[in-house]
């Protein structure tokens, strides 16, 4: 007879600290896997741009027996622009969420997505937009963007993927077309890719 499976480790999320940057790339890999390396390149191309907001990337730490942590996943928050007919309004994208395989489906992403969500409303942004599974991401309050009136950065997202939670600074006049921050055209990771 198998023995029991351990109970599972408590999950602490806190902002991402400076030191964190090889343990995020390390977690970005595992979780997007052989062949999207590209995922990780992107968490270090938005780290270094202009779209970067300090204090809006976190990770999910499990205590090792040693008394440290070990970095089990990660969600950046990063600022993009949404072109409103009255002016361009700056709001954030969660991209990516990446959680290491051995922890997956035991609510780490989730935690790391309510955590991300209360400190962006918190900051006062009004929208959060995502391209992301239509199965998984309404369970924290995301919608589809067009059922706001919100249109896609391209035409390569489909519309189920195209996501957005509204934040308590949201207002109804502001809807429009997402524009991305750079990193995200100069790495192409937009929309499906072959």
């Amino acid at each position: 007879m198998p023995s029991p499976a351990p109970p599972p480790q408590p999950v602490h999320v806190r902002p991402e600290a400076p030191g964190d940057a090889a343990a995020v790339r390390d977690v970005t890999l595992r979780a997007f896997g052989p062949g999207e390396e590209v995922v990780a390149d992107l968490v270090d191309a938005l780290r270094a741009s202009s779209a970067h907001v300090p204090g809006l990337s976190f990770v999910a730490t499990v205590p090792r027996p040693d008394r440290t942590e070990e970095v089990v996943g990660h969600v950046l928050l990063t600022r993009s622009w949404l072109d409103s007919p009255e002016r361009l309004v700056e709001v954030l994208v969660l991209s990516p969420l990446g959680v290491v395989p051995e922890r997956q489906r035991a609510g780490v992403g989730g935690a790391l997505v309510r955590h991300a969500l209360d400190a962006a409303d918190a900051a006062g942004w009004p929208l959060v937009f995502l391209e992301g599974d239509p199965g998984y991401y309404p369970r924290h309050g995301f919608v589809t963007g067009r059922s706001l009136g919100f249109l896609a950065p391209s035409d390569r997202i489909p519309g189920p993927a195209f996501q957005v939670v509204p934040l308590s600074a949201y207002a109804r006049w502001m809807r429009g077309r997402l524009v991305y921050a750079d990193p995200f055209w100069a790495l192409d990771c937009v929309g499906l890719r072959p």
